[in-house]
């Protein structure tokens, strides 16, 4: 499926080289701002500004807020100071918060100049929150209701501070001092009498974070619980922003990044694929490989110390990479398992016990349908029709390690990440990269010795 942006980016370079500029807008109006945004990003560094500067006014904030880091620092580079106002003005605070994180001194400074006192304020306390908490997430722009209020006067009131706020379909009750109260709809007031209070219409029991929850924790609350928005409230209870459904989606997108590149032994990077260059890339990764390097090296110190155990039956040494790849895939199975039950929420540290038994249950069908396969397969496939000289006792060795190796990585695989969230370590550091050296290192010795217990 072609993006629309793709689709209009040729027609639209050509309408530049031929300097057709109302010809451009009139093709931009009819884009969606993310789209636009995609398209910039793919223009030349000159063309940016040019193009950006044809955009309506009431589509250009939208589609600031969706560029990438490097088009919005070469756009504000080419900006007059009075552009730099106006997109300060137009952006949401979260929105500023995430785009100054990316920013060099030099342009931070200049758009915090260019904010607003009160806008400075916002911008300064969301910086402030840990990152990846809830606080680090929400909009400070939303609209708050009283109580007492009628239906009217409640429109009345959205009307005037609804186009400031980010959502204006969801609306919090709070009372004098900024507590939460309650929780009502945009919906809920139109089906209302627009004399009824709006005290009658909410619903006071209302799910809320605290500023310093963990993001993770509150997209886990918007899938449980299907919401759309939810409150964001301080130490004392007070209302101070909300979370939007379309900032969870962003959430979900980094967090799933984040655990896949660490499942992949890779330091997690915010930027695309593309947009990080090489150097960065080979740092990200180089460190992790050295790691894993060296302590795959314990296998090779294993081979070197069971080497005359190994000589007296050579035919050992072809089985050892089948033994390693299938301990290593068997732990990683469980592993990740668990790091999903564990980022749903679906499993704590107390349930590690019944991890473990469930684990080995598992292990033991599937190691011994291995071994069995694995068994009949040497003395028929290898031994009569391939002619290689495998005896009983070489396919006994082998089927005893596969059943010891299974059962082990399994068990390591559901362990590991959960000791690892018990120590505040990110479980999928302890995927399949860790849990794959350990169970190689473990495989090997249980190998050497059961070929020493069954052929010597």
């Amino acid at each position: 499926m072609i993006h629309a942006w793709e689709e209009k980016r040729d027609e639209i370079r050509e309408l530049l080289a031929q300097r057709r500029f109302q010809a451009v807008r009139c093709v931009l109006i009819e884009m969606n701002a993310v789209d636009i945004a995609a398209l910039l990003d793919t223009l030349e560094e000159e063309q940016q500004p040019f193009l950006y500067r044809l955009l309506p006014k009431e589509t250009a904030a939208e589609t600031f807020a969706y560029l990438e880091s490097e088009t919005q620092e070469t756009l504000i580079h080419a900006f007059t100071e009075r552009e730099v106002k106006a997109i300060m003005e137009d952006l949401y605070a979260d929105d500023v918060a995430d785009m100054l994180e990316e920013m060099p001194a030099n342009v931070t400074k200049r758009l915090l100049r260019a904010a607003s006192a009160e806008k400075r304020k916002e911008v300064n306390q969301l910086l402030q929150y840990p990152e990846d908490s809830a606080g680090s997430v929400m909009t400070t722009e939303f609209v708050d209701l009283k109580a007492d209020m009628t239906v009217a006067e409640a429109f009345q009131y959205i009307r005037k501070n609804g186009p400031d706020t980010e959502a204006i379909y969801t609306c919090y009750v709070t009372d004098e001092n900024r507590q939460l109260q309650g929780v009502v709809s945009v919906k809920e007031l139109l089906l209302a009498h627009e004399n009824d209070r709006v005290g009658e219409q909410m619903e006071t029991h209302v799910f809320s974070v605290s500023t310093l929850e963990d993001q993770e924790q509150v997209a886990q609350l918007f899938a449980r619980y299907d919401l759309l928005a939810l409150p964001v409230v301080d130490s004392e209870g007070r209302l101070v922003g909300m979370i939007t459904v379309d900032d969870v989606v962003d959430i979900l997108q980094q967090e799933t990044t984040e655990t896949v590149e660490k499942l992949a032994a890779i330091t997690p990077t915010d930027k695309s694929y593309f947009r990080t260059g090489v150097w960065t890339t080979f740092c990200k990764r180089v460190p992790w490989l050295l790691l894993l390097m060296l302590s795959s090296t314990f296998t090779g110190i294993i081979i070197t110390s069971f080497e005359k155990t190994l000589m007296k039956s050579v035919v050992l040494t072809a089985f050892i990479p089948m033994l390693m790849g299938t301990g290593g895939n068997s732990g990683s199975q469980a592993s990740v398992t668990v790091i999903r039950s564990l980022a749903l929420g679906d499993i704590r540290f107390r349930d590690a016990f019944r991890v473990v038994i469930k684990e080995s249950q598992v292990a033991f069908l599937c190691g011994a349908v291995l071994a069995a396969v694995n068994f009949l397969k040497m003395l028929v496939v290898d031994s009569w029709l391939l002619g290689v000289d495998v005896s009983t006792g070489v396919a006994l060795v082998i089927a005893g390690t596969l059943l010891a190796t299974v059962m082990i990585a399994k068990v390591v695989g559901g362990l590991l990440p959960l000791l690892a969230k018990r120590v505040g370590v990110d479980p999928a550091v302890m995927a399949s990269p860790f849990i794959t050296t350990i169970v190689d290192v473990v495989s090997l010795l249980v190998y050497i010795g059961f070929a020493q217990w069954i052929l010597y």
